[in-house]
Parts: C-alpha cells; sequence; structure tokens
C-alpha cells in the first residue's frame, strides 16, 4: 500500500488526540503521522515526546499565541515525507480500513474525503451519518465504535458520492498546485471553503468514499473547544468572533458566501469586478454592503468612513481605503450598481447579495438596466475568479 502522511494540528485537544492516533495506528499499515501542537497547555507536547514512533513527526509552536490550522495544515504538509497527504483533525477516530477504502479511489487530480459519523451536535445531513456513540471521551467506547464503524464500512462497500470536506486525502503536489491554504482566513473558519473552491476552479475530481469512515467528535478545535469556552454544542466566543471575521473575508474575496450543493460539493458563481453607488448611505449600510462588492462609492460623512476603516481594518488584510470611496470619485469598474440607501428593503439586500448569479442566470451583457430600485451600468463582463488559483505566500 501507499505510504500515507496523516496530518493532525491539534491545539488543547489531547483527550481526543489520543484516540486519534490509536485508531490510526491500528490500521494494518503504519503510515506516517506528523502531528502540530499549536501552543497547547494540556500536556500534548509531553505525551507526544513520550511515545517510541520512529513514524511519528512532531511539530511545536511554543506560543503563546496560536497560528490556528490555516498556517499549521500548510506546515505539516510541507514537513511531510509522502506523496500522499491526508488532512485529518486531532477529534476523529479512523474506521479500521480507512486507508485501504481512500486509496482505492485516490488518483493525480482527485481529491478523496472520507464520510463523517457525527454525534447529533448539528443537524443532520445527506452527506455524513449522525449517530449517538458519545459526545466527549468520557462517553465513548473506542473499540464498541469500531465495531460500528466496521460494520458500515461493509454495508456501504464502494459507494461514492461528490462532494468534499475534512478528512480529505490527495496528493501532495496538487495540494501546492492551487497554493494550499489563504492566510487571509487564519488562524481558522472558511479557510476549508475557500480551498474547496480553488480545487474545483482547478478541475480537481471530488470522491466521497461512504465505506472511507471517521467518527468525528465535531469542531473541536475551536467551535466547542472546552479551553476556549465552549463545551459540546456550545459556541466558543472565540470562535464566533473568528467564523464572522472571515465570513466577511470570504465574501470580500469572492463576491459571495460560501455555496454549495447537499453533498459539499462547492458552487462557484462567477466573480465581478462590481462597484456600488449609494445615496444616502449610513454608517450601518456601509458595514453591511462594503465585503459585496469591490468598491463602495458613498456620500456618508468621511468622519463615519474613517471610523469604520479604524473599527473594521483589523479583521482583514484588504486595504479598506482602496475599497470605500468618495461618490463623487472617478468610477473604473466593470459594472456599477446604483441606488439610494433610504429605499432599501430586505428584498434589495438580498438582490445585492445573489447579484452575481443574477447576471450569469439572465445573460446581462453590456448595457444599462432598471431593477426595481436599481440602475445596473454594465461597461464589460470579466470574470476573475480563476485568479484566486495559485495563492503566492
Amino acid at each position: 500500500m501507499d505510504k500515507i502522511t496523516f496530518v493532525l494540528p491539534s491545539r488543547n485537544n489531547l483527550e481526543f488526540l489520543k484516540l486519534a492516533y490509536q485508531s490510526l495506528r491500528n490500521l494494518k499499515t503504519k503510515h506516517q503521522i506528523l502531528v502540530l501542537d499549536d501552543a497547547s497547555i494540556d500536556g500534548t507536547l509531553e505525551w507526544l515526546n513520550s511515545l517510541n514512533d520512529d513514524d511519528l513527526i512532531i511539530y511545536s509552536n511554543p506560543g503563546p499565541e496560536r497560528i490556528g490550522i490555516v498556517g499549521m495544515f500548510d506546515k505539516g504538509i510541507e514537513l511531510s515525507t509522502t506523496d500522499i497527504i491526508f488532512a485529518f483533525h486531532a477529534d476523529m477516530v479512523a474506521s479500521p480500513n480507512l486507508d485501504t477504502n481512500i486509496l482505492k479511489h485516490l488518483k493525480r487530480g482527485t481529491v478523496v474525503s472520507a464520510t463523517r459519523v457525527e454525534p447529533p451536535l448539528h443537524p443532520p445531513g445527506p452527506e455524513k451519518i449522525t449517530l449517538p456513540l458519545g459526545n466527549d471521551v468520557d462517553e465513548f467506547d473506542i473499540e464498541k465504535t469500531l465495531e460500528v464503524l466496521s460494520e458500515i464500512e461493509i454495508q456501504n462497500e464502494n459507494k461514492t458520492t461528490e462532494g468534499i470536506f475534512a478528512p480529505w486525502c490527495m496528493y501532495k503536489d496538487d495540494f501546492f498546485a492551487v497554493g494550499g491554504h489563504d492566510e487571509l482566513f487564519a488562524p481558522q473558519s472558511k479557510e476549508d471553503s475557500d480551498l474547496f473552491n480553488r480545487f474545483h476552479l482547478m478541475g480537481y475530481k471530488f470522491i466521497q468514499s461512504w465505506d472511507a469512515l471517521v467518527y468525528h467528535f465535531t469542531s473541536r478545535g475551536s467551535r466547542f473547544n472546552k479551553h476556549s469556552g465552549g463545551s459540546a454544542g456550545v459556541n466558543s466566543n472565540e470562535w464566533i468572533d473568528t467564523t464572522t471575521k472571515n465570513g466577511r473575508n470570504f465574501i470580500r474575496k469572492w463576491g459571495h458566501f460560501v455555496k454549495h450543493d447537499e453533498y459539499m460539493k462547492p458552487i462557484v458563481p462567477h466573480k465581478y469586478d462590481i462597484a456600488f453607488v449609494v445615496d444616502n448611505c449610513t454608517d450601518t449600510i456601509l458595514a453591511q454592503l462594503e465585503p459585496y462588492c469591490s468598491k463602495i462609492y458613498c456620500d456618508t460623512d468621511l468622519s463615519l468612513v474613517d471610523e469604520y476603516i479604524k473599527k473594521e481594518q483589523p479583521n482583514t488584510k484588504y486595504n479598506l481605503k482602496d475599497r470605500i470611496f468618495e461618490i463623487s470619485m472617478i468610477r473604473t469598474s466593470d459594472i456599477e450598481l446604483k441606488f439610494d440607501a433610504k429605499n432599501l428593503s430586505s428584498d434589495n439586500i438580498r438582490f445585492i447579495q445573489y447579484l452575481p448569479e443574477i447576471i450569469d442566470s439572465n445573460g446581462i451583457v453590456e448595457g444599462k438596466f432598471e431593477f426595481d430600485i436599481f440602475t445596473l451600468v454594465v461597461h464589460r463582463i470579466s470574470h476573475y475568479e480563476k485568479l484566486f488559483l495559485n495563492i503566492k505566500k
């Protein structure tokens, strides 16, 4: 069997990491395990150093600040010594034949995802299996779970669908062909959706193998991490802050929020160069709309603009001074959407949020168009999403 490097970032997840490590060492082939300890204070590094395992690579961030999975995954994949890498999470337990059932589908230009078996902490979905096998380590029986996963492997032999999510496996050089994770989304949140969009634009094939399984305790890195103020099913403030911040960054980059089908295959509308030209713009409207355009021209008091930039700039690598302008400035964007903010309704906001798809579905070309309160001026139609394919570090 081809050797795999399982790449596992971990921060204060020792009790789960021990289960992940045990399950990977239960596989018939002894693969490389690369654990990246991200400034943990729960004894993770001490435990790792106590292991007598020649196929274990340890990378440690001494802290005190975390790097996050964006930087840690890329560092681990860079350090891996095999052609094949497996992006694994510390709160996952591998099924008995995970490696065999993943590798039978793996080719160059393909990303193969395992199927997650999860406790009912999130709503069920067609892309996963929900089973109450334990929310926490103290109520979890690994031997019983492995028996259940083994039975599901047999029931789902050779079943596949088309989708992508963690844990995923691919060739290392295919991963770096799209530039790896984008540091815009550091330390975490929406980094995976951004990466999957670029895999999709590169033309990689997605395969979800339903006889390759993990039991996933779910979101223990930050969202439900007890060291960050969360618990099983309870969001930490740390996660709320980062997911809010990076949700807005995702929209700035792609022009829309995360989109996918029922099996989690990315849907990537075209990215357009759109300017909003807004009369009677308020600070609230500015904050709501700024991520959805390339530039916004508004008549808001400049002190309010300065205050918005001062508050929001720490949350993004985009230079907001290059995105917000006085309404009288010369405009050079491909597309302009003009409207009076006094007339905005919730339906109008949805129109703005779905504008790229509206342009696509209506076959809009150059010209001037009226939609409700909006005047849409199309100077040229150009698509920019493929500019994101390779992220330069």
